[in-house]
């Protein structure tokens, strides 16, 4: 057994096709904002007002979610370098709004199936694995206005009837399912997450709490289908993970990262994978007026119904400590800043060892199969004259993560596969801008939806198809007798 290497993006970053029969979802009501303090966090926490001007054809915001990057045009495109790159793998999300519009249909769009039967006929056509997440930080807007997001049990079974349909339609095509990307991230971006919007005393915590019950228990009833239709490919979970380090040996710092690492990192996790609340969870939801409605038929759909994999997001580590310190953006949270790691120009931090640490925390704590499901390092690229993208420093960031994922793997950990975040350019779900860019095939468009969306290699596809072909070469004996 060895590493499959992949790449990946999200439907709400990469298709566009907004003016077609899709339906309005999250992501689409989120606007670009020039970059400011304060600008990430006002496109990532919207108030009832925000999508109302959203919805509204004279609005004088650019939605750039609404573009993506034009996959839905380029898709044939697209496939083609990314089979040329070798890719054993290829992460990608249904848009649920793509095949229900409002999310309550009975019967999908056909145009939105059309689109799907073409990825996964040409997929299959270039032999390239499927990893399909089914909810990538988008839900069509309409459940958000009628049930509050998530925070409506109404949502599971609507979820649970759009899955229906993914599964009889595509399911015989799938390696690896996930029904929720990042799935603590409902906790640090309740709108991005799970649907919640922002009220005037911001947000309640027991509606944070209670709208990621019902994703426990979505994602819990959609393994149970797929397992009763028989589907070949194996489900997993995933969280946004970290790497926690305290600032000093401070016992109290310590201390911090404990509790830290328990609700931030571990909670969703330890759910999904283990089928029951952790210990944890009773005192914190104590201490924070928590209540949650949780029905005794929810317990044991979790405890039968768990993943058969897990799966992390990997960019950045956190510092820890219960002092004053300087601060610094990461993925999702704000952490403190590292005196021994160098940082991108959006402030997260590039540790390649903490993630060799963190596959290491999650094989021990989990005891399942691995994926790094997401890992890639977004940076300001430049356009030459002739067409090219010289990012030998996406390069150096790639050679260092893969280095120590392999590391891993040599130790022991049962790494199944490895997948570079955003392969071919795509909006930033954080920022929602295009400067911010992490894929090895460059998109011509600007943070104002300007451009061709003309496609370009960087050097970094020339040595990501290097890299893949080499691993290939020198694992052949491996690979032939699996």
């Amino acid at each position: 057994m060895k590493i499959l290497w992949g790449g990946a993006t999200a439907a709400s970053q990469y298709e566009g096709g907004f003016t077609l029969e899709k339906g309005l979802d999250t992501q689409d009501c989120r606007p670009y904002l020039p970059r400011t303090s304060n600008a990430t966090e006002e496109t990532r926490l919207l108030t009832r007002e925000k999508i109302e001007e959203a919805k509204n054809e004279a609005s004088k915001q650019y939605y750039p979610f609404r573009n993506g990057t034009k996959g839905f045009e380029h898709l044939e495109e697209d496939i083609e370098y990314f089979a040329e790159l070798g890719l054993d793998l290829y992460r990608f999300s249904i848009s649920w709004s793509r095949l229900f519009p409002k999310g309550i249909e009975e019967e999908p769009s056909q145009e939105g199936v059309a689109y799907y039967d073409k990825v996964f006929q040409l997929l299959a056509e270039k032999k390239i694995k499927i990893f399909l997440t089914l909810n990538h930080y988008a839900m069509p807007i309409y459940l958000v206005e009628q049930y509050g997001g998530w925070k409506g049990r109404e949502c599971i079974d609507h979820f649970l009837h759009f899955a229906a349909f993914v599964f009889e339609r595509w399911g015989h095509l799938v390696e690896y399912w996930l029904p929720f990307n990042e799935i603590n991230a409902g906790y640090f971006s309740p709108y991005n997450g799970v649907g919640l919007l922002k009220g005037e005393n911001g947000y309640q915590l027991s509606d944070v709490f209670q709208a990621l019950h019902h994703q426990f228990v979505a994602s819990a009833k959609t393994i149970q289908l797929a397992r009763k239709m028989n589907l070949p490919g194996r489900f997993g979970s995933m969280i946004a993970c970290f790497c926690y380090y305290p600032l000093t040996s401070k016992p109290e710092d310590n201390l911090k990262l404990v509790f830290e690492e328990q609700m931030n990192q571990w909670y969703c996790m330890d759910i999904l994978s283990k089928g029951e609340y952790p210990y944890y969870a009773e005192t914190f939801f104590k201490n924070k007026n928590i209540v949650l409605q949780i029905t005794e038929e929810d317990r044991k759909l979790l405890k039968e119904n768990t993943c058969d994999f897990v799966s992390i997001s990997f960019y950045t580590s956190s510092v820890i400590t219960v002092d004053e310190a300087d601060k610094t953006a990461g993925n999702l949270v704000v952490s403190t800043k590292n005196p021994y790691l160098k940082a991108s120009e959006w402030g997260w931090q590039i540790d390649p060892v903490g993630l060799r640490t963190s596959l290491h925390r999650v094989y021990e704590r989990y005891g399942k199969p691995v994926i790094v499901s997401e890992n890639g390092l977004g940076a300001r690229d430049v356009l030459t004259a002739n067409h090219q993208i010289h990012d030998d420093y996406r390069i150096e960031y790639m050679k260092s993560y893969y280095e120590q994922a392999q590391l891993a793997f040599e130790d022991g950990v049962p790494l199944e596969a490895f997948i570079a975040w955003g392969i071919v350019d795509i909006v930033s779900a954080g920022s929602c801008e295009m400067d911010k860019r992490y894929g090895v095939i460059y998109v011509d468009a600007d943070n104002h939806g300007n451009g061709s969306y003309a496609r370009y290699k960087k050097d970094s596809f020339y040595w990501y198809k290097e890299f893949i072909k080499n691993y290939k070469k020198e694992n052949s004996n491996e690979l032939l007798s699996v």
